[in-house]
């Protein structure tokens, strides 16, 4: 080698080249970094679990080295072995994961479900005959599912209690959970101390108790033990008498044992436990010993959650009369249930006081801790399901007259279908409260903080609902859940009752809505509701800049009405006020103290978080925190009960307008297309809808413009003109024609053949061919999006990423609408042109010729699929042969270097050995 040679080293190890050990150039990267050892690049790519230059992006190539005596062609015993080998593999994957989908999604659902019709019999034959029912062959299918169900809510239960756990211990227990605790007895001087300070000990947490890590702000003002009777206070001397005596009979497992005891430390899974290998899919055998334990938790959580809060219920519904009521509910199960678990909290709660008047520790702690499972498991329950469920029906029956109905309706509808009722209530009283929530939030980024004290911020960080749970009273919780009701209940008929009733009293011909489903419509009503709600309605949230109209018009409005009734201070603030000088009556008591302050940038809340905690947090008693000062003015609580009353009339307004304007003009342009029939509401309101934005987006967009002069308005027209047409052309192809040829080629190849017989003639229509192809062209681009990496993928994500404003028509249909709309016609026409001029030019009985043009299109369906199972089978016996052929002869491989692929000669040193 030159000198300029022998200062070449390589990048890992820092070593020149040798005979034995040469060095590569593999990749792009030039200077100090340029070569490397084959071995360490070997070592680094184990290491780094990547096939490519970290810098460069430029993938590492080997080239095989073969033994000498490798014949041009394997023989054909080498590729028979080859193939029972890997076809034994494949026999012992099978069998292994066949019994893994047998024993989790067969043996553990029958057992779960098996075991659930045992208990809930009620008989003692059930349990005796319960290892033959196990056995049993009936109903098989079912039960499996109905047993999917149970193990799903067991293992839902089963987290929810791990993370209440940790609720717990990171949040702190309730006050009246730790208030008995006694001192440890290694601070003997600070027990007999503590007593005499008075009732402290009983009102405050011991010193060797940690203070919650995130407590609620309701703790700090109002520091009564809840939910305990009073009188349990514990006695001074008693508690210095039975210190003395445990510490005299055993100081090391006596008073320390049961101070050091925590009910709430549970053990732990292993830490090296991992799903592959819990569900069996690592290959062993272990996973047997989970669904063993499984199996039993699942049995215990069913005997434990669910077997004997119903029993407790029923008995309790029996014994007091009530057991014709709940029949009548039609749930009469989850009814009972609720109940057993009300009287279950009350038994805890009492045998609480009991253990905690005779001294009991463990026990004591330990009925608290139920109790608390069980009052968060109710809470959860009123606020998740049993509050929605009232918004939902309110909603409903505030809106009978909107859609010609009555409570008769609805309780024959109850009665039909009561599982399928409830649902869509709940949802919709769901719906209803997490955009209640959003408006609240959208209101606090307009008010001056303070205005809203008497609302819960969501967004705030000492929030959390888990934990007032947790630490707050019964009667806390009910008080909110009853304020909470009475103020969605009234918004519900201030936006909807009262608006109807003037809808029908000024206009009496505009009511009710259409929203009647017809089956024999020429057009399915059901797929055009599907695209809207799928399509056009989230495109119009998603691009209609909704929520900061819906803000700027809540600005607005607090701004005229602030200065209308002179109370802009109190809504807005006075910033420049705020620097130097104090608030007027800032300390008056009839000015309610704010709850937080906002920081005038919240998003829009999560549907968890706002469904969850919308109406427990109704009413905030806190301190001021983050309040701002305002000026206030002559008969201030005259102008607040004004500022109510305006703040009604613009809410009717709103609704009357929101009732009303959307449908008439859709009814009135959807006359020009259909007449006078009757059209289903939901189109008349979404092309209403979309005018309306239409129009105040054009308005607005023009009031922004107009500052800047004709010559820029006229340019700016000139730009949206030209995009405007370019989107409508692409909306032409990609909206129009791709999902037409689409959702058509679906009826023929799927619909079509399966649906209308040979001897009768399928009916198209074009217009819900359209609305099916629109879904299904959705559901394609969103599979396409979310799977690997190829050209339709990269030329969606680039149309995605130029938008509307940078649209580029020219890359649109010569990348995506011409290839994608020649595959479709493509499809359609070759064999329309086989079924219908070929097929007749042979010669064939009218019979074939009907049979092949309804036929023809699932069978090319199927030649395709088999081509491509036949192209991916040769891929795989491909790769075989390479597997065998390295196995038997490949002894080494040498990196490749870069020139050597640009194509220049490079060196070839000698081969390395493939490591064992």
């Amino acid at each position: 080698m030159d000198t300029a040679e022998e200062a070449d080293i390589c990048r890992v190890c820092r070593s020149e080249g040798t005979p034995d050990k040469p060095l590569y150039h593999p990749c792009v990267c030039t200077g100090s970094i340029k070569f490397i050892h084959q071995e360490c690049l070997v070592q680094w790519l184990k290491h780094s679990r990547k096939e490519y230059c970290e810098l460069c992006k430029h993938r590492f190539a080997f080239t095989p080295i073969y033994s000498p005596d490798m014949p041009s062609r394997l023989p054909i015993q080498d590729i028979c072995a080859g193939l029972l080998t890997s076809v034994g593999t494949a026999i012992r994957y099978w069998f292994h994961y066949t019994l893994v989908a047998f024993a989790w999604l067969g043996v553990v659902p029958l057992t779960a479900c098996r075991i659930y019709k045992c208990l809930f019999t009620g008989s003692v034959s059930s349990l005796l005959t319960l290892p033959l029912d196990m056995l049993s062959t009936e109903n098989l299918l079912a039960d499996c599912l109905q047993g999917c169900f149970v193990v799903t809510c067991t293992l839902c239960a089963f987290i929810s209690l791990v993370w209440l756990r940790e609720q717990i211990v990171h949040g702190g227990a309730p006050q009246w959970l730790e208030q008995h605790q006694m001192p440890p007895p290694h601070a003997a001087g600070q027990a007999n101390e503590a007593p005499a300070a008075g009732q402290g000990a009983a009102d405050e947490p011991p010193a060797a108790q940690p203070a919650p890590a995130d407590p609620p702000a309701q703790n700090q003002a109002e520091p009564e033990p809840p939910d305990v009777p009073p009188d349990q206070v514990e006695d001074p001397e008693l508690e210095e008498e039975e210190g003395a005596a445990a510490e005299d009979a055993d100081p090391n497992n006596g008073a320390q044992d049961d101070m050091n005891w925590n009910a709430l430390e549970w053990d732990r899974a292993a830490e090296e436990l991992t799903w592959e290998r819990m569900l069996g899919l690592d290959g062993s055998l272990v996973f047997l010993e989970h669904v063993f334990w499984v199996v039993s938790l699942n049995t215990l959580f069913i005997l434990v959650f669910a077997f004997c809060p119903y029993h407790i219920g029923h008995f309790s519904v029996v014994g007091l009369g009530f057991e014709e009521y709940v029949q009548a509910s039609h749930f009469e199960g989850l009814i009972t249930t609720i109940v057993g678990y009300i009287l279950l909290a009350m038994t805890l709660i009492l045998c609480h006081g009991l253990a905690a008047l005779v001294r009991f520790q463990r026990s004591r702690r330990l009925l608290g801790v139920c109790y608390i499972v069980v009052k968060v498991s109710l809470l959860v329950v009123v606020e998740i399901g049993v509050f929605p469920l009232i918004c939902g029906w309110w909603l409903d029956i505030c809106s009978l007259e909107m859609f010609d109905a009555s409570l008769k309706d609805r309780e024959l509808s109850f009665k039909s279908a009561p599982g399928t009722t409830m649902f869509l209530h709940w949802l919709v009283g769901m719906v209803y409260v997490f955009y209640f929530a959003s408006f609240i939030l959208l209101l606090r980024e307009v008010l001056r903080p303070g205005v809203l004290w008497f609302l819960r911020n969501l967004n705030d960080p000492d929030f959390n609902p888990v934990q007032e749970m947790i630490h707050l009273p019964i009667y806390r919780h009910l008080r909110r859940f009853i304020l909470s009701v009475v103020v969605f209940g009234s918004i519900v008929l201030l936006m909807l009752w009262l608006p109807i009733r003037l809808i029908k009293l000024l206009m009496p011909t505009f009511l009710p809505y259409n929203v009647m489903l017809y089956s024999d419509a020429p057009v399915s009503e059901l797929s055009l509701e599907l695209l809207l709600l799928q399509v056009v309605l989230p495109a119009l949230l998603e691009q209609g800049h909704t929520r900061q109209w819906l803000k700027g018009l809540v600005r607005a409005w607090t701004v005229s009405a602030g200065y209308l009734l002179d109370l802009h201070s109190y809504l807005l603030g006075e910033q420049e006020d705020n620097e130097g000088n104090q608030p007027v009556n800032n300390n008056n008591n009839n000015n309610p103290p704010p709850a937080h302050h906002n920081n005038n940038n919240n998003p829009a809340p999560a549907v968890g978080e706002g469904l969850h905690a919308a109406h427990q947090a109704i009413l905030q008693q806190g301190g001021p925190v983050g309040f701002q000062p305002y000026h206030r003015p002559l008969r201030f609580p005259f102008r607040i009960v004004l500022l109510i009353a305006f703040m009604c009339l613009t809410l009717l307004v709103a609704s009357l307008v929101c009732l009303t304007l959307p449908v008439f003009t859709g009814r009135w342009l959807m006359s020009f297309w259909t007449g006078s029939s009757k059209i289903h509401e939901l189109y008349t309101a979404a092309c209403g809808l979309y005018v309306c934005w239409l129009s105040i987006r054009g308005v607005s967009v023009l009031l922004a413009w107009m500052p800047q002069g004709r010559t820029v308005i006229a340019r700016k027209v000139q730009e949206w003109t030209l995009m405007i047409l370019k989107t409508l052309v692409v909306a032409l192809l990609v909206a129009g024609v791709i999902p037409l040829l689409l959702g058509l080629l679906f009826e023929l190849v799927i619909v079509a053949p399966l649906r209308v017989p040979l001897d009768q003639t399928p009916l198209f229509y074009p217009w819900q061919d359209w609305a099916l192809g629109v879904l299904h062209a959705k559901i394609i681009a969103a599979i396409t999006l979310m799977g690997p990496q190829w050209w339709l993928k990269t030329v969606i994500e680039q149309v995605y990423a130029n938008g509307i404003r940078n649209i580029d028509l020219q890359f649109i249909i010569r990348k995506l609408a011409a290839p994608v709309i020649s595959v479709l016609l493509l499809s359609l026409c070759v064999p329309y042109v086989i079924a219908a001029g070929v097929v007749p030019a042979v010669g064939v009985t009218p019979e074939m010729e009907i049979l092949m043009q309804r036929r023809i299109y699932p069978f090319l369906l199927m030649i395709v699929s088999l081509i491509g199972i036949l192209s991916f089978q040769i891929r795989q016996f491909k790769r075989l042969y390479e597997h065998i052929k390295n196995d038997k002869y490949l002894v080494g491989q040498r990196l490749v270097n870069y020139e050597r692929k640009s194509g220049r000669a490079a060196s070839a040193p000698p081969p390395i050995p493939v490591a064992e």
